[in-house]
């Protein structure tokens, strides 16, 4: 018998949990979880904008979701929904799906998560360790989704090559006209270069310089991504290039919609922790632009990645 919980309409299956959270960002995870209880989301601008903390921003914006809103997906579709979080993109896909599966390893944020999305009916979470999780689905997925996953795939695989690996497994639960939806840092983005600290890691070059710390978290170029999923098996993939990152996205370029030069001016957007200015971005975009060369220098990618796309 499946050990469930209910929070509103969603369903935590907790089958895999071990009972113990291995990470938390600590006692925000509370406050988060007061919010979603106490307020509609219609309302987290305003608690944003009151309490005026990055990490309530990040969570809580309704920003995060434009990764993801533009992608055509079918309302009949079943999506698997690796690394949900304190459910930012869920709600999102739960709207423009047939069903979504959760996985997350923090019990905490899938609280947080079942919380703020409780009134949707065709959401499931399944709390533990994805490796663990993946080999016990009897079903295929026509959509899954890897916003701000990949990039720690090293952590949770254990493989000589764990990002292979991982999107090997990943292919493994699609359907065969499924696609895989991947949101991740370009190690090379041109904020990098201009002062920003890797996301991940909080060191000025860590991306840049390959990762010397080796801490177990890495980001990819455009080249590295390709050959990541060529290796994988997937035959096709299309890389699309939110501004100024996935996370916070006001436009998504594509190969077929590039920007134009002067159009990449908001720029100064580095709001979870200080930065140098080494120069000007947008003259630096402008400069790549015009040598058509913005698809290496993006700041993030989105990357659909299948079989005939």
């Amino acid at each position: 018998m499946a050990l469930i919980e209910k929070i509103g309409n969603v369903i935590l299956n907790l089958d895999y949990y071990k009972g113990e959270d291995l990470y938390c960002d600590g006692d925000v995870e509370k406050e988060l979880l007061q919010i979603v209880r106490e307020f509609k989301k219609e309302d987290y601008n305003t608690v944003i904008a009151e309490k005026a903390k990055w990490p309530l921003f990040y969570h809580l914006s309704e920003l995060r979701c434009n990764c993801i809103e533009w992608i055509d997906i079918d309302k009949d579709a079943d999506v698997l929904e690796i690394g949900a979080g304190c459910g930012a993109i869920t709600g999102c896909l739960a709207d423009k799906c047939k069903k979504v599966t959760c996985v997350e390893l923090s019990k905490q944020r899938s609280t947080i998560n079942a919380e703020r999305n409780k009134d949707e009916d065709n959401i499931e979470i399944y709390v533990g360790n994805f490796q663990d999780i993946a080999c016990k689905f009897q079903q295929k997925f026509d959509v899954i989704t890897l916003i701000g996953v990949l990039e720690y795939g090293q952590l949770y695989i254990n493989s000589k090559y764990p990002y292979t690996e991982f999107l090997k497994l990943i292919k493994g639960l699609l359907k065969p006209e499924g696609k895989v939806i991947t949101a991740i840092e370009n190690k090379l983005g041109m904020k990098y270069w201009a002062g920003c600290k890797e996301d991940h890691i909080g060191r000025y070059y860590e991306s840049i310089e390959n990762y010397p710390s080796n801490s177990g978290i890495r980001t990819f170029t455009k080249n590295e991504l390709k050959g990541l999923f060529k290796s994988a098996g997937y035959s096709n993939t299309e890389f699309y290039y939110p501004y100024p990152d996935y996370k916070f996205a006001t436009t998504i370029y594509s190969d077929e919609f590039l920007p134009k030069v002067g159009e990449l001016n908001n720029n100064l957007r580095n709001f979870d922790g200080e930065r140098i200015i080494a120069f000007d971005e947008k003259r630096a975009f402008d400069n790549v632009i015009e040598n058509g060369m913005f698809s290496e220098f993006s700041n993030s990618y989105i990357v659909i990645a299948g079989g005939d796309l």
